[in-house]
């Protein structure tokens, strides 16, 4: 019964794909497109404004050459991302796919203050942490408010390999749903630590949820989730190894916003910590080191976020992003099959993806 519910949604998932042409990538093609077109016009702005990252001096120290690559690369696909929404949204207005993108812009800004003062004012850590995470647990709380407002806020989340969910009291769900975007949103940034890593992990996840999002039949989340894909293959062509520039906490942060909000839009956040493992053990090593180091004066890891363990165990930056990034299609395939049970027949999303094709062709 389950292998057959696994042929099912394959069969769909591919079939529609198949039907629709090209209509499926356009979302993807538009960032991609605007990112790798920004990139070459950005890049010699930012040198010549001098915003360049200074590396700080508890980093691995071979990680001082690249102290003035500028920063704040996330504008690039953060412009890809808009474009193509603005796009989808000149088609057909949808409240959901807009909130999702002001959501994100809205983490993307607080990044964008964070780098800020870090190149501007030449302050390395930029905003505290206290300033950081009040900004972004405020702007959570709008997130869930204008849910609520606007009778999207649906406490209903996917449980893993079980075909039905549960229904959270509001009181329970609002809590969580702001530890799930606040942590994500910080994972993420901890995950940007080297060249080309968050981008390659959450162009995986990206499309992780935009698949997931077909199958039930959400096309703000399919548009969505595929722009974010391309605007990071589109950013990749610049960070890859050796990176010609970064992208900032306002890359990093509008990218832990967005993988956020396609998680709880979809009532996945339980799914996310399948596919962003990756992000989740980012955090938990710097959490595990801080408190290994204060309640016993002993590290775990020679380093923290583990990206910097393994490459102080002499991994190659490229090595370390290529096995992240396998790691990560690897969980994406168990966060597929973990939603399996709950998709069962996913016939229906052949017939609402081909209502977006048509759509886009008229």
């Amino acid at each position: 019964m389950y292998i057959e519910k696994i042929s099912s949604v394959l069969t769909t998932l591919w079939g529609t794909i198949v039907q629709s042409g090209y209509a499926a990538f356009i979302p993807f093609g538009i960032a991609l497109l605007v990112a790798v077109v920004l990139g070459p016009v950005l890049i010699p702005w930012l040198h010549k404004l001098k915003f360049g990252q200074q590396i700080l001096e508890d980093g691995p120290k071979w990680h001082q050459k690249k102290s003035g690559t500028p920063t704040m690369g996330g504008i690039m696909f953060i412009a890809g991302v808009t474009v193509a929404m603005a796009v989808a949204l000149s088609v057909r207005y949808n409240l959901q796919l807009l909130m999702m993108l002001l959501i994100s812009l809205g983490f993307g800004a607080i990044g964008f203050i964070d780098d800020y003062v870090k190149v501007v004012k030449k302050r390395n850590l930029g905003l505290t942490a206290s300033q950081k995470f009040l900004l972004q647990v405020l702007l959570a709380a709008v997130y869930v408010f204008v849910l609520n407002l606007t009778g999207n806020l649906n406490t209903e989340i996917i449980i893993p390999f079980y075909s039905k969910t549960i229904s959270l009291p509001w009181w329970v769900y609002i809590p969580f749903v702001l530890l799930v975007v606040t942590a994500t949103v910080n994972a993420v940034n901890l995950t940007d630590g080297i060249d080309g890593l968050a981008g390659s992990i959450t162009a995986v996840v990206a499309l992780f949820f935009a698949a997931a999002a077909f199958l039930m039949q959400n096309e703000s989340t399919v548009f969505f989730g595929l722009a974010v894909a391309g605007g990071c293959v589109g950013f990749l062509f610049f960070n890859k190894y050796p990176a010609k520039v970064f992208m900032g906490d306002t890359g990093s942060l509008f990218l832990g916003g967005a993988v956020s909000v396609m998680a709880v839009g979809m009532g996945m956040p339980l799914i996310l910590v399948i596919v962003g493992f990756v992000y989740l053990f980012e955090a938990l090593s710097v959490i595990l080191q801080v408190a290994s180091f204060k309640l016993t004066g002993k590290r775990i890891f020679k380093m923290s976020p583990i990206h910097h363990h393994f490459e102080m165990c002499s991994w190659k930056e490229r090595k370390i992003v290529l096995v992240f990034t396998l790691v990560t299609v690897m969980l994406c395939v168990v966060g597929f099959l973990a939603a399996v049970p709950f998709w069962g027949d996913a016939s229906g999303g052949t017939e609402a993806f081909l209502q977006m094709h048509q759509i886009i062709d008229i």
